[in-house]
């Protein structure tokens, strides 16, 4: 005869499999997925690129690496609305974290570059960014005691261009934040959040927020019209070439005022926000995604849920500060 304790054991080994196959289902159905812990970085060149980014002989004149605007250990951005690069100069839009870069669907705002490897060559050569030419870049590289052998062990070709692009954006590569309180949630740690947190969520899928933000990086794979409700930029004034977003790229008229839908998981770090950093805090940017893009009323409780919710979507990175 079988004791208690073994068909207890037989009925859970019967059982477990089929709760696994429904919490995994569960999973399947949620508009947003835990990201990776694997990058698919190449860890000797992203740790060349890792010098690079720091590096501000980057910049023509050796004020402003790639680290100036994206402090990793602060969440991957600098906490201005506009950035500072060379000589002082102000940038013309708020500069995104650098965390999870790889999953966006485009790279800026208004969604120019293509890859990661694109987008480098933005900073490095635009006047108020880093303001550097290419030979100069290399040809001062080249001058270093480090940078070529380094580049040599990596590259046949040494040190280049398109060398340096690539060391960079393998760092990029390796800049997720994985295991984040709502994905230790979405993978069956039921303890994960608190029940104010899953009200959030709830909150934030029923006001349609998921709509544009979902996936693994809860948004940075669509373009959206800022103000496609109400017209926030004729209640702001003073509108700039780069408020006109994705219609500076495309030239078509249905997507002046479109940027990238930014990606919320390094939310709770990267104060302030929107394309123009005029959102202070998270709960301002709520504030405004339901005046301009939900044209939604809500009440104080559901908007600060929200919040509380977004908080939870921040992952870990060794390049964070504790």
């Amino acid at each position: 005869m079988q004791s208690k304790f073994l068909r207890l054991l037989i009925g859970w080994t019967c059982i477990a499999p089929a709760l696994l196959a429904v919490a995994a289902a569960a999973v399947a159905n949620e508009p947003i997925k835990p990201i990776p812990f694997e990058t698919g970085a190449d860890p000797d060149r992203a740790a060349l690129g890792r010098v690079l980014f720091h590096d501000p002989r980057l910049s023509s004149d050796g004020s402003t690496s790639c680290a100036s605007c994206h402090d990793l250990a602060a969440g991957g951005d600098d906490g201005e609305r506009v950035s500072t690069g060379v000589e002082g100069r102000q940038g013309v839009v708020n500069s995104p974290t650098v965390y999870n870069t790889a999953l966006n669907f485009k790279q800026f705002w208004d969604g120019r570059a293509d890859t990661l490897e694109d987008q480098i060559d933005g900073p490095v050569q635009t006047s108020f960014e880093m303001g550097s030419l290419w030979p100069d870049v290399v040809a001062t590289l080249y001058q270093d005691d480090y940078y070529p052998d380094a580049f040599g062990e990596l590259y046949d070709d040494g040190i280049t261009r398109v060398n340096i692009k690539n060391a960079l954006a393998e760092f990029m590569r390796s800049l997720n934040t994985p295991n984040s309180r709502f994905d230790q949630w979405l993978q069956g740690n039921a303890n994960a959040l608190t029940a104010a947190e899953l009200e959030g969520y709830r909150l934030f899928k029923d006001y349609g927020c998921v709509s544009c933000h979902q996936g693994a990086n809860v948004g940075g794979n669509m373009f959206q019209v800022f103000g496609v409700i109400n017209e926030f930029f004729k209640r702001r004034g003073n509108i700039t070439e780069a408020d006109l977003g994705r219609f500076n790229v495309t030239g078509n008229p249905e997507d002046r005022h479109a940027f990238k839908v930014p990606s919320l998981r390094m939310a709770a770090h990267t104060a302030p926000y929107l394309h123009d950093g005029s959102a202070a805090t998270l709960r301002d940017a709520v504030d405004a995604m339901f005046e301009f893009q939900l044209g939604r009323e809500a009440p104080d409780r559901d908007k600060d849920l929200i919040v509380e919710f977004i908080k939870t979507l921040a992952g870990e990175s060794e390049e964070l500060s504790p």
